[in-house]
């Protein structure tokens, strides 16, 4: 199961904290994951070094 990293960004965009690190099947299912644990603020999704989506607060 690859891993997936959620970073939580500022409100200029910049990484507010440690990532949070999951394991997900694949993309579809780690972004319903991020969706859940972002909450209201905006947030990254990584996998490896590849940037999975942006998710807009």
């Amino acid at each position: 199961m690859p891993e997936y990293k959620l970073y939580r960004l500022d409100g200029a965009g910049q990484i507010a904290s440690a990532p949070e690190y999951f394991d997900a099947l694949d993309d579809d299912a780690a972004l319903a994951v991020a969706q859940q644990r972002r909450g209201t603020g905006s947030a990254e999704l990584w996998q490896g070094g590849r940037l999975v989506q942006r998710l807009r607060g």
